[in-house]
């Protein structure tokens, strides 16, 4: 039997899961690290919290397990996306905290581009919009902000790489400076259509190709671990994204196939093939994958704040003492009584992309009680993942059969039936929902010859539960209507 480790690096929290060759988690470990708010919409790490809680979480699973270094086939890396990080190469050390991808500072820089008209030149050769959300504007900032950064840039001193990139050069002790062509697809700078950076989008976004790292698919031997984690050097056989990594682990190998991470925001994937699909209703266009020379892309949708929602009614209101009591929480209300939420705390993502909303708690009455506003926190979920399945029908021009979902919060009955309801499809729940990491270990098991090809790991899919929608539809045209009036009154709140 193999044993595959995955490196999970998550916007809260940095997990490593040990799979053997079935699929199965064999054990984990997970920890926290700090959130970094220094001004309002401005969200930051701390790389080296990074590293050290996700090489402390790998050695600690590598104990759980009984096992050794030795015994680990390879390491599949997947990991919160857009995070920008930026370091000296000959010492390792970031220049400043990375940059999240829920960080908004560079708004005003996006508006800018859309205003001087590089709007339809990036949308189409990256697939993306121009928003804060990305990875370039924020490397502009870091390197207009930071004293002697750019300078250091332009002379090839300072090294670029998203949580991958980070994870990579600190495993190989600074011997690989890579990322994987998903994980390129998100910075603005890489050009979908070439599978390459493009000088073009360098010179608009003002970045020097030298900061950059190799670009590599997302399954293959990248190189060896060269720290004292593991005394017996691991092959790095896989990186993806943390959402093309969920794909892949719900194993939406086929055009058409879709799934939903219920994380700290929500994000879909709709599964386009081997053929970039443009969308006509603001979703964003994405590398899935390359295995081999076969390159599949995807549709996908982002939602800011899906989980969070829920650890602000634990942190900032205090109405639940751990996340995991919200559902009884709601459970004490059959319904809202019209109540609705819009958790747009950073900004709305797709499909409207809009920096300048903010939430929006409306329709309350001298009724209304902690138990509504739990269940609305809920309910806002289930519907900003339902906008994002609308506009990707109609883009691929698909009518999908079932929703496969993962995440954390797939775990509430009532988010997940609610789900179903709303979007008047079945909603399907693995067993094992750490199908992020379960992605990753797949593209590092193909690598090194734990499977022979895809087609081997396509048939494993189990349904721990399908959820059926069972609202009325004259009920589900109610809702959703005041959702789109609640949501109207949450856009362009922050005057510029």
């Amino acid at each position: 039997m193999a044993f595959l480790l995955a490196l999970d690096q998550g916007t809260t929290s940095s997990r490593a899961i040990i799979f053997d060759d079935g699929g199965a988690i064999v054990a984990s470990a997970q920890q926290e690290f700090r959130q970094h708010y220094p001004r309002p919409g401005w969200v930051e790490h701390d790389p080296v919290e990074i590293w050290e809680t996700q090489v402390g979480v790998a050695t600690l699973a590598l104990k759980n397990a009984g096992l050794g270094s030795g015994d680990i086939a390879a390491i599949g890396i997947t990991n919160q996306r857009e995070t920008t990080v930026v370091w000296e190469r000959a010492t390792g050390r970031p220049i400043c905290n990375a940059i999240v991808w829920q960080d908004r500072r560079t708004a005003a820089v996006c508006d800018r581009l859309r205003a001087d008209g590089h709007e339809p030149l990036i949308r189409s050769k990256t697939g993306l919009v121009p928003d804060a959300y990305f990875s370039g504007t924020k490397i502009a900032w870091i390197l207009d902000h930071i004293p002697n950064a750019r300078k250091m840039a332009e002379q090839g001193r300072l090294a670029f790489g998203t949580i991958d990139s980070w994870l990579i050069w600190n495993l190989t002790a600074g011997g690989r400076h890579l990322t994987d062509c998903s994980n390129a697809s998100r910075t603005m700078l890489f050009n979908i259509h070439t599978g390459g950076w493009d000088d073009e989008l360098l010179r608009i976004l003002n970045v020097p190709r030298a900061i950059l790292p190799e670009i590599h698919s997302s399954s293959e031997v990248y190189g060896e671990t060269r720290s004292p984690a593991f005394p017996v050097p691991i092959p790095i056989g896989g990186a993806a994204g943390d959402q093309q990594a969920a794909l892949f682990g719900q194993m939406c190998t086929g055009p058409g196939m879709v799934k939903n991470t219920y994380g700290t925001g929500c994000f879909m994937l709709m599964n386009t093939g081997t053929t970039p699909i443009a969308s006509a209703n603001q979703l964003l266009t994405t590398v899935a994958w390359k295995i081999g020379d076969k390159t599949d892309y995807a549709l996908e949708g982002s939602v800011f704040i899906g989980g969070a929602v829920v650890q602000w009614l634990r942190d900032g209101l205090g109405i639940i003492r751990s996340s995991a009591d919200v559902e009884a929480l709601a459970l004490q209300v059959e319904d809202t009584e019209g109540l609705y939420l819009v958790p747009a705390f950073s900004g709305l993502g797709a499909p409207h992309w809009d920096p300048y909303a903010r939430g929006t708690l409306i329709g309350i009455t001298r009724g209304t009680k902690a138990a509504h506003i739990a269940r609305a926190a809920l309910e806002s979920i289930a519907y900003q993942s339902m906008d994002l399945l609308h506009c990707m029908t109609a883009d691929a021009g698909i009518a999908i059969g079932e929703l496969r979902v993962d995440g954390g919060a797939t775990a509430n009955d009532t988010l997940m039936q609610f789900q179903a309801d709303i979007l008047g499809v079945p909603v399907a729940r693995p067993p094992v929902r750490e199908t992020t990491a379960l992605g990753a270990v797949y593209l590092a098991g193909l690598a090194v010859g734990c499977w022979k090809g895809v087609d081997e790991i396509s048939h494993r899919v189990p349904v721990e539960k399908r959820f059926l929608p069972r609202m009325g539809a004259e009920k589900v045209d109610r809702l959703t209507r005041g959702w789109r009036r609640a949501l109207e009154r949450s856009r362009n709140w922050v005057e510029t």
